[in-house]
């Protein structure tokens, strides 16, 4: 019985790696680099860099490490998410009142001024 339920921890602790190592090689360079700074503070910590990039094994992080990693990916999420839904906003925004103004810029043409105005 032992055995069965560390066989599963074992695969939800290879999963949420999985997880972590997907989320980290999506995000943007800068993103990376701050990962890198979280993981340098643990001196215990191997980073092997080539030409290709900077390679961990996630399997040898403390349960704090990566509770901190996951924190930082829920961040760096949160964070886009809220980007994108106030650039949708700002787009719709702009989108309102552009149109709002070729309205008032038609009602602006359509309306007739006497030649006799014009020069007074």
């Amino acid at each position: 019985m032992d055995s069965i339920k560390q066989e599963i921890t074992n695969e939800i602790n290879l999963l949420e790696l999985t997880s972590i190592r997907d989320n980290i090689e999506k995000m943007a360079k800068f993103n990376q680099v701050e990962i890198l700074r979280i993981l340098q503070k643990n001196p215990n910590i191997t980073l092997n860099e080539n030409n290709y990039g900077v390679h961990i094994n996630l399997s040898d992080l403390s349960n704090e490490l990566i509770i901190e990693l996951k924190n930082y990916i829920n961040y760096v999420t949160t964070q886009e998410t809220n980007l994108k839904l106030f650039e949708t906003q700002k787009d719709n925004l702009r989108n309102f009142f552009n149109d709002k103004l070729e309205t008032t810029d038609k009602k602006k043409d359509s309306i007739r001024i006497p030649p006799s105005l014009y020069y007074k």
